[in-house]
């Protein structure tokens, strides 16, 4: 219990001192932002800092923060050291400067910020990666929320596409998905999203409660055996691509940009994409910890240890059975408001780089078709193939890995050329080179190298991207 009571320590004093020094550096203006000066009713919408914070959340909160930690939390109390304080010098950086520099560029998205600082090349290579991420991410979510869904409340165990209650599921979930994408985002996403935002936080409080009304059984860090996964994996780099939402995502990238359209003022930023980042990694922590609790007393079975179906036995266990449900609605809320955002994120994202106007709707409707074909495609695949969530989930993992690198360089650029510390945002972008390449060569999804090998590469491949954001920063430093 200590050591997860330290883990949140890390968190709230970690916010509390290292959010100002980061905002600090930053310096937010009173300008006028985008949401004003580029009004149109669909996208660009003024809405208030509170309402922003709680869409924001509900936004980048998607699975991950739940299906990382209890896959996270294998590795041990390790966990709850590294979630809160990766979130702080990593997550919460990354995603304030993606938010802050959309902001400044008239709410470009994440590709058209890539494109800015760091060239042609690179933005056409992220464009892909990021619709390919994107589309992945919104069909997973629309089978995990409807399979979550339809074991919770008709008590199904076989999740066929051919069952009428599961595909029916389904097609409500993008049915919703299609409308959200296509509407103006204060009438659906700015209505609802509030009220869902406190949901997710009452459910998670129902499971923290329970910690302290039931009993919960967590074990405390030691250097002795700080890594304890029960399969050996490697902490570096298997932990950092485990454990995503909550600590550093990519992923919120794509979202706090939207939001940048949004922001009334720069100085809500702190707490809107800082702020949400640090609550969203509470939750992972509060989670992970309920994890440590049920695989511990061996409630879980082997066979859906660190998936979702995790999920409704750690609400049985800590909740009331009459407010158990409530938990579970709490989780089937993330999948479905990470999902149609992910959507509306790809629409924009096209949009932009086709120079798409999107106040009407045709014009919308002309790229929301194309990427439904695509998501039904795709979610045909999956629940035809048996091991088609674990595959889809670890590429999703690397790209959403990925995606945060780019963000963080153009961080980087954006503080060196304005005479700023730029540390704050190379140091944890050079180690996600390293995490990431290190990954993707040593995985059977990639190379399948040696571990050893992998490193090697992922070390040299961290050099040449210093060497390349060094040669930006020079550049720039020459033009002026």
């Amino acid at each position: 219990m200590k050591t997860f009571l330290f883990g949140i320590f890390i968190l709230f004093f970690g916010y509390i001192f290292y959010s100002k020094f980061i905002e600090k550096i930053f310096s937010p203006s009173d300008e006028s932002t985008p949401a004003n000066t580029m009004k149109d009713g669909v996208d660009y919408v003024p809405m208030s800092k509170g309402r922003n914070a709680l869409i924001h959340l509900l936004n980048i909160a998607g699975m991950g923060p739940i299906i990382g930690a209890i896959q996270g939390i294998l590795f041990g109390p390790v966990a709850f050291i590294l979630i809160p304080l990766g979130c702080i010098v990593a997550g919460g950086v990354h995603d304030y400067f993606a938010g802050m520099l959309s902001i400044r560029h008239k709410g470009a998205q994440i590709t058209g910020l890539i494109k800015i600082y760091l060239g042609e090349k690179v933005f056409k290579i992220f464009m892909v990666i990021v619709a390919v991420m994107l589309l992945l991410l919104a069909t997973v979510f629309v089978y995990t929320a409807g399979d979550l869904f339809a074991e919770r409340f008709f008590g199904i165990k076989e999740f066929v596409i051919t069952n009428p209650v599961v595909l029916g599921t389904y097609i409500t979930i993008l049915l919703y998905f299609i409308m959200a994408t296509l509407f103006p985002i204060d009438k659906i996403i700015g209505k609802f999203y509030p009220v869902l935002g406190l949901m997710l936080i009452l459910g998670t409080g129902l499971v923290l409660a329970g910690f302290f009304i039931n009993g919960v059984n967590l074990q405390n860090f030691s250097l002795a055996k700080y890594n304890l996964h029960p399969n050996n994996l490697p902490l570096i780099p298997m932990f950092f691509m485990t454990v995503s939402c909550g600590l550093l995502s990519g992923f919120h990238s794509t979202q706090a940009t939207i939001i940048s359209r949004t922001v009334n003022n720069e100085k809500d930023g702190k707490i809107i994409f800082y702020g949400m980042m640090c609550l969203e990694s509470l939750i992972a922590i509060i989670w992970a910890a309920a994890a440590m609790d049920v695989y511990s007393l061996n409630l879980v079975p082997a066979n859906i240890v660190g998936t979702v179906n995790v999920v409704n036995i750690i609400a049985n266990k800590f909740v009331p059975l009459n407010l158990a449900f409530l938990v579970t609605l709490a989780i089937i809320i993330l999948p479905v408001t990470s999902g149609d955002t992910a959507l509306r994120g790809l629409r924009i994202t096209i949009a932009d780089a086709l120079k798409i106007e999107q106040k009407k709707i045709s014009n919308r409707l002309i790229i929301v078709i194309p990427i439904i074909i695509c998501v039904l495609s795709i979610l045909i695949w999956a629940k035809t193939n048996a091991n088609s969530f674990s595959l889809i989930w670890r590429y999703f993992t690397f790209f959403n890995q990925l995606i945060a690198i780019p963000v963080l360089c153009c961080g980087t650029i954006f503080l060196a050329k304005n005479k700023k510390n730029y540390l704050i945002t190379l140091l944890p972008a050079l180690f996600y080179v390293f995490i990431t390449m290190s990954f993707i060569f040593s995985e059977k999804i990639g190379f399948n190298l040696p571990l050893k090998t992998a490193e090697i590469i992922g070390a040299i491949l961290t050099i040449g991207t210093l060497l390349y954001i060094f040669r930006i920063i020079k550049n720039n430093n020459s033009s002026d």
